[in-house]
């Protein structure tokens, strides 16, 4: 039955299926040719991983993120970010990844933060004379940052997946996301500096200051979402509302250019992103259920246990593994295939829970800017008209310091557990 299952979803994934609903059918196939269960168990799984409040929080954040990008705040952003570091050799390049990190704490999605920074950027770094190919690395780049500080997307789905605290998960990512955006602003700076790229002229002190006064409602939601989940004052998912309903008043109110149509239209972006996310969701629960009910994590448990002898060797099995996964996996699809596979028998082993989940996530994220899928590496690229090909020698160096960042989780817990035992105790 084991061989079945997978058969039948590698079998549907290549004529093209989504991963979400190869898993539905695969695990319908076998409970139909096992016998013995009622098939209506698919929909009550499928239902019973949906149904979930945490769950919410996903589609708040994405609309949030996407009202933010209707309303103008990201220009806003961009312009502050603009007027801090575009002083330097590179400085637009730097903007780039500032005000990506920026954006990644309102919208908790990678894609999301490619398809928008790379509207502003990629056309105007080329202006300014930098190559197509190092914009679109540097955009792509950039946007990996988001899946692994708050609020993100991916460490929601990995804590509904194993029974994890959302927020524990949220304050480990932060270490590790400032350290990549500041590794990822050396690389920028050392290949502009290398390349002779555009520098330009200090802005006066007080352009400065009317710009971050100019992004200021958009500089505080970042830090109202994390004030409120720090704090203890609101869960994960009433912070997402009251992000939205933020989002809104300064959109609607303040900027006054958040119109019914650009409204209409962030609510289509996210009703079609939260759809495929859900489904993937749900189908997770199912699959998990299908995995438990054939003995396969028993198995790969006793597998793993007597060849991993103690973590730092399971952790780089760990990384090995999902480095090659996400070459050709979506990240949250990646973590419904193995994430019940690998939590289990991490515990058994002692490594921490939030620790796996952090370097479970920033390993998927960097699964998008390598090809052969890389999706946010793929989405620059065509914003650019770049074929993909001609981007991989400039986004190797952003891959080898992510490598580095996941180095340092593996063989240093305190990279990402220091935080949460500080904050949370």
């Amino acid at each position: 039955m084991t061989l079945l299952l997978g058969a039948v979803i590698v079998g549907l994934m290549l004529i093209g299926m989504p991963l979400g609903f190869a898993i539905i059918i695969a695990c319908l196939t076998v409970i139909w040719a096992g016998g013995g269960v009622n098939p209506a168990i698919v929909a009550q799984r499928l239902f019973a991983g949906l149904d979930s409040f945490t769950l919410l929080a996903i589609p708040f954040f994405l609309l949030a993120g996407a009202l933010m990008s209707e309303s103008g705040m990201t220009r806003r952003l961009v312009a502050f970010a603009n007027a801090i570091v575009g002083r330097f050799t590179g400085g637009l390049a730097m903007s780039n990844v500032v005000a990506s990190t920026f954006f990644s704490g309102i919208s908790g999605s990678a894609v999301a933060d490619t398809s928008v920074m790379g509207r502003i950027f990629i056309p105007e770094m080329e202006r300014e004379g930098y190559g197509r190919s190092f914009s679109v690395a540097v955009t792509a780049a950039a946007s990996v940052v988001a899946p692994i500080i708050p609020p993100s997307i991916g460490f929601i789905v990995y804590g509904v997946i194993t029974d994890q605290s959302i927020v524990r998960l949220f304050v480990a990512g932060l270490v590790p996301g400032a350290i990549y955006s500041l590794l990822a602003l050396v690389v920028v700076y050392l290949t502009s500096r290398k390349r002779r790229y555009a520098v330009h002229e200090p802005e006066p002190l007080s352009e400065v200051v009317s710009r971050g006064i100019q992004a200021g409602p958009a500089l505080v939601m970042p830090f109202l979402i994390l004030a409120g989940i720090f704090s203890g004052v609101f869960t994960v998912t009433e912070c997402s509302a009251i992000a939205v309903v933020y989002a809104l008043v300064v959109g609607g109110l303040v900027y006054r250019e958040l119109t019914f149509g650009r409204l209409l239209a962030a609510l289509r972006e996210t009703a079609y992103t939260t759809a495929v996310i859900m489904i993937i969701v749900g189908a997770a629960k199912l699959f998990a259920w299908q995995l438990a009910y054939t003995h396969i994590p028993d198995a790969a448990l006793a597998w793993v246990t007597s060849v991993a002898h103690g973590p730092l060797v399971f952790l780089l099995m760990v990384n090995v593994l999902l480095l090659l996964v996400g070459t050709f996996m979506e990240a949250n699809a990646a973590m419904v295939m193995l994430v019940p596979i690998l939590h289990p028998a991490g515990v058994a082993l002692g490594v921490d829970p939030v620790q796996l989940g952090v370097i479970v996530v920033v390993n998927l994220c960097l699964g998008l800017i390598t090809p052969p899928i890389g999706l946010c590496l793929n989405v620059a690229c065509k914003i650019a008209g770049l074929p993909l090909e001609r981007s991989l020698r400039d986004i190797a160096p952003f891959v080898v310091i992510g490598i580095a960042v996941l180095a340092a989780l593996s063989l240093a817990p305190a990279v990402s557990l220091w935080l949460p035992k500080l904050i949370m105790n």
